[in-house]
């Protein structure tokens, strides 16, 4: 008998079947059957069906001999499962990577319940997904499993079959059964929840709900929208039959009152003239289901009385204060705009600052934070203060000023100031003024092809002004380098009058300060169990795919690993979203300092992200992860062979990495070697006073400044793992196999 039963109903859903069947079968979870139902759909779905099944054992295919819609469909699906626990999914939508395996481990912690309730996204044919959006009612925090009693919040959950896992045998024992019709849900899903007496939730998508362009039933204008009426007859009818749910119906009469107003009010759902129909069909039906108490507000008035027009009037006025209030907006902002341009006209005819300096960085703190802080330390009579939004403001420095930008300050400052220190692209407006000096720190060393290099990468170009940017490099007075390599890239490809630094990286001077005890703090801040060998997962942004999604299953891969690793999940900041969380992923993506976790964490993976060189200061292990390398290049371009000059170990695939890590080939004396290579050629000045050296020589005007420390003097702080007896990784001591450089 096997765990789940996945029910999948098809009709008409040739282009995404195949999608969905593969996300069932290619589960980590692999306990399961897949009864796929042929809803006798007049394309290519029953032959797609079959061929599953001559593939895969796991796969039942059901035929019907006639169309009966996606209700009766799942109800022969049902009558062919065999599993602990109902799955439904619908043919066009997915399961995500490893959702069954969280479903069942989620299943025994809470006990068997009745019901499972699991989280979903919408994913649009544009590549956007989006989280639903009453998530919160699935948390997991407290007693489980519950009544619905105890979490009546899950009633505004949608209410739909196929983000919850059923017990079988309590389906059978209720003799639950979807009905015909359009909206087949809705007396399936509040019936079970309202009689289970067991519920859990599990808070992690598990389905991605696919949001067609064309086809989807709710996006159909059709009078069968007037099934929703019959199906709420038959919510209330089984509360009749009932009579201990009928502490539910005032509840059940919010729910089918706002279901009613939100179809009725959804443009492309009704026929044009239909909507008088439906709304005196509403009004019989709050009349025959009403219960005292509940009251809404508008909706349920115009639903009581049958306000067809007055509500198409209060609509109409609505939409008629939302366009002036647009357009008021839109002037407001357009005289702001002017008076702002004049202000900064103002302020470029008053005298230079000599003794202001201004601040911003892309992402986080960077370049442009050390440097602040060696302004304060090494010229404290120049002022700073730093431009940054409200909500990066837990990014920015403690010592500066703080100015938020495109305010009538900020244009100020850099009218004024004569320092302007920065990691990204000045305003267009900006005019760099005779006096002023502009220092680009950039974003670390560049791997990846970048500046005018991308002039042949129209994918990575993204429609860039190549003009508009060589007018933006001919502000620069300094650019910084962190290395010989840097030195020559920039100079190439970001073609200027500017002055390169070959100073070192002023972001990566706290990598050679932090001590111990830094260490020891920042662990605890991130929750790093004590004696973990913490790995910090850092990928890079692909230009190749449109939506970013994970290159490796860190689920998988901790498992294999066992429990004295964690992960530190780090997505670029053009990712957006998480690569994960829960148990041993600590998510870090909106960690505001990229240095602190370099410091908590004991070895560095990546793939192609410009993090290894800043890791590298740290003499710790780095694993390159190379599985579209090829991809990567012909898209982007790189400026050396990462397999032939790494790091660390390489790994071409998922498993090679688990290998890797599992024999400790990661922290191994090869690994050591191509590390040391490694640093030579690209850490040459970062010996913790490369912040130092740029602000004796841009504001000092110093020419004698300090020596660097060579490599073989530095001394790191070790990593935890290293000075932790209770971290017993192994080591090899001949070199690793082939996977470690080519």
């Amino acid at each position: 008998m096997p765990r789940f039963s996945v029910i999948v109903p098809a009709y008409k859903v040739q282009a995404y079947l195949s999608e969905c069947l593969d996300s069932v079968l290619s589960q980590s979870y692999p306990d399961l059957e897949v009864i796929a139902v042929d809803d006798c759909s007049p394309d290519a779905c029953g032959a797609i069906i079959d061929e599953y099944a001559a593939r895969d054992t796991r796969v039942k295919p059901v035929h019907l001999a006639e169309n009966q819609g996606l209700g009766r469909a799942r109800n022969a699906g049902m009558a062919e499962a065999s599993g602990d626990y109902l799955v439904f999914l619908d043919s066009d939508d997915t399961l995500t990577p490893d959702a069954l395996r969280a479903v069942a481990d989620r299943i025994k912690d809470s006990g068997e319940p009745d019901v499972l309730v699991y989280d979903y996204a919408r994913t649009y044919w544009d590549g956007r997904t989006v989280r639903n959006q009453l998530s919160t009612q699935l948390t997991e925090e407290g007693p489980a499993p519950f009544r619905l009693a105890d979490r009546p919040g899950l009633l505004r959950v949608l209410m739909v079959a196929w983000n919850k896992a059923y017990r079988r045998e309590f389906v059978e024992a209720q003799g639950f059964a979807f009905p015909p019709g359009y909206y087949e849900d809705t007396p399936w899903t509040f019936p079970v929840l309202m009689t289970a007496e067991s519920i859990a939730t599990l808070d992690r998508v598990c389905v991605h709900y696919r949001q067609r362009r064309q086809g989807n039933i709710l996006g159909t204008t059709s009078r069968r929208h007037f099934d929703l009426f019959e199906q709420y007859d038959r919510v209330f009818a089984f509360v009749d039959e009932h009579p201990e749910l009928a502490a539910w119906r005032p509840e059940l009469f919010r729910r089918m009152i706002d279901h009613y107003a939100v179809v009725f009010t959804k443009r492309g759902r009704l026929p044009r003239g239909s909507h008088g129909d439906f709304l005196r069909l509403a009004r019989a039906h709050y009349l025959r289901h009403r219960v005292p108490g509940p009251r809404g507000g508008l909706r349920y008035t115009l639903v009581r009385h049958g306000l067809h027009r007055t509500f198409r009037a209060l609509r109409l006025a609505a939409a008629v204060r939302r366009r002036a209030g647009r357009a008021a907006v839109k002037l407001a902002r357009a005289l702001r705009g002017r008076a702002l341009r004049l202000h900064y006209r103002v302020q470029l005819r008053l005298p230079l600052r000599a003794d202001r300096a201004v601040f911003t960085a892309a992402f986080g703190r960077g370049d442009p934070g050390a440097l602040e802080e060696a302004f304060r330390t090494y010229a404290p009579h120049v002022r700073t203060a730093w431009i940054g939004h409200p909500e990066q403001q837990q990014a920015v420095p403690p010592g500066p000023r703080r100015l938020r930008p495109g305010s009538a300050a900020c244009w100020t400052a850099l009218a004024r100031s004569k320092y302007l220190v920065h990691d990204t692209v000045l305003d267009r407006g900006l005019r760099k003024r005779r006096g002023q000096v502009v220092v680009q720190t950039r974003r670390g060393t560049p791997l990846k092809h970048t500046g005018l290099d991308l002039q042949e990468r129209p994918a990575a170009a993204c429609d860039t002004d190549f003009g508009e940017l060589l007018r933006e490099v001919d502000r620069w007075d300094h650019v910084l380098s962190g290395n010989r390599h840097s030195t020559l890239t920039w100079e190439r490809v970001l073609p200027g009058r500017y002055t390169t630094l070959e100073h070192g990286a002023p972001r990566n001077d706290v990598l050679q300060r932090a001590t111990t005890a830094d260490v020891t703090r920042l662990r605890d801040s991130l929750g790093i169990p004590e004696g973990a060998v913490a790995i910090l997962y850092a990928p890079t942004f692909r230009d190749h795919h449109r939506t970013q999604r994970p290159a490796l299953d860190l689920e998988r891969i901790l498992r294999r690993l066992g429990p004295r690793f964690v992960v530190l999940a780090r997505p670029h900041p053009a990712h957006g979203g998480s690569l994960g969380s829960g148990g041993r992923i600590i998510d870090v993506g909106g960690h505001p300092d990229v240095a602190s976790l370099c410091l908590a964490s004991d070895a560095l993976l990546t793939d192609y992200s410009s993090i290894m060189f800043d890791y590298a200061n740290l003499d710790r292990p780095i694993v390159v992860h190379t599985a579209d390398l090829e991809a990567y290049e012909a898209v982007r371009g790189t400026y050396f062979d990462l397999r032939a000059c790494p790091p660390g170990a390489v790994a071409r695939t998922e498993d090679e990495l688990i290998d890797i890590f599992a024999t400790g080939h990661w922290r191994g004396s090869r690994s050591a070697q191509l590390r040391a290579a490694f640093r030579e050629r690209f850490c040459p000045y970062d010996d913790g006073r490369a912040a130092e050296r740029v602000v004796r020589r841009v504001v000092l005007g110093e020419t004698e400044l300090p020596p660097v420390i060579p490599l073989a003097e530095r001394k790191p702080v070790p990593s935890a793992c290293a000075r932790s007896p209770l971290a017993t990784v192994p080591q090899p001591s001949a070199p690793a196999p082939v996977t470690e450089s080519h």
